[in-house]
């Protein structure tokens, strides 16, 4: 290992280190928060397998632009296997694979869009060696735009489904709320096939838009596949995983069926490296 190598792991491992404690802190603070989730790790012996533990990459966006081989060894050091893909960050999706193949860790997840070239997207999807892709946004002002939108989905989930991938949809708020008394995710869910159009719940956004994320997976069983998990505070700040007053673990034991991936996310970090420590942390030793 060379001079500059061996300070870049040195770097990486007091990173780590200072992740490590501030988890600690974190969870201690959370435990004096009524109704969090933190208050309640878990009132049941089920836990959450490591093969269902992924991170969001675009939580470490910054860190990934300033230092890509680096930031994914240090997922790598954390424990992650898996992880969803925002972008490969200017290398080709062969350069990104070999990245991840080096750190043992899978691209299972992606986040992409399906109004560009599909064809490359899903060629790409598959060299990166994706299971699942989802459409991360969305926005239109009319019911018939969102059912516009439906179709196109629909038509892509099956040009996904024909390369062996399985395409969803990820929700943020606005999506539950109305436009001419309907739902634009009501929308979503009657007007694309449930057996090759799947969803993937953000359970920030759910909460923050006033949904029981319970009942949206009941109304929706069978589509539900993976959850990204961010929590919130009571006046709604988005914080790390057992910071807040999501109850997780009883929504997971309501929930768990057919839920493949529990994808770890912030979108503003403090700290995105400390943010993968404690979430990983939390899902890891969780019980529900």
């Amino acid at each position: 290992m060379c001079g500059d190598e061996a300070q870049q792991a040195l770097s990486r491992r007091s990173i780590l280190r200072g992740a490590a404690a501030t988890a600690a802190l974190a969870a201690g603070a959370a435990l004096s928060l009524p109704g969090s989730a933190a208050a309640a790790p878990g009132f049941g012996y089920r836990p959450i397998p490591l093969s269902k533990i992924s991170i969001q990459l675009y939580t470490l966006r910054d860190a990934l632009q300033a230092d890509l081989p680096g930031t994914l060894s240090a997922l790598a050091d954390i424990g992650y296997r898996q992880v969803e893909l925002a972008g490969t960050y200017g290398r080709s999706a062969q350069e990104f694979r070999a990245l991840l193949d080096k750190n043992h860790i899978r691209a299972t997840s992606t986040h992409v869009g399906i109004d560009g070239d599909l064809n490359k997207t899903i060629a790409d999807a598959k060299i990166l060696g994706n299971r699942y892709a989802n459409v991360p946004f969305a926005q239109f002002s009319t019911i018939d735009q969102w059912k516009a939108f439906a179709g196109r989905l629909d038509a892509a989930a099956l040009a996904f489904a024909s390369a062996g991938i399985e395409l969803g949809y990820h929700n943020h708020s606005h999506e539950f709320q109305p436009i001419d008394g309907v739902r634009p995710y009501d929308v979503l869910t009657a007007n694309t096939d449930r057996r090759y159009v799947h969803l993937e719940i953000d359970l920030f956004w759910a909460v923050n838009a006033g949904v029981n994320p319970i009942d949206l997976y009941e109304a929706n069983f069978s589509r539900v596949m993976q959850y990204h998990v961010k929590d919130r505070t009571a006046d709604g700040k988005m914080v790390d995983p057992g910071a807040g007053v999501i109850n997780f673990p009883r929504i997971f034991a309501a929930t768990y069926w057919n839920l493949r991936e529990y994808i770890v996310e912030h979108d503003n970090p403090v700290n995105s490296l400390t943010t993968a420590k404690v979430g990983f942390d939390y899902l890891r030793n969780l019980r529900y």
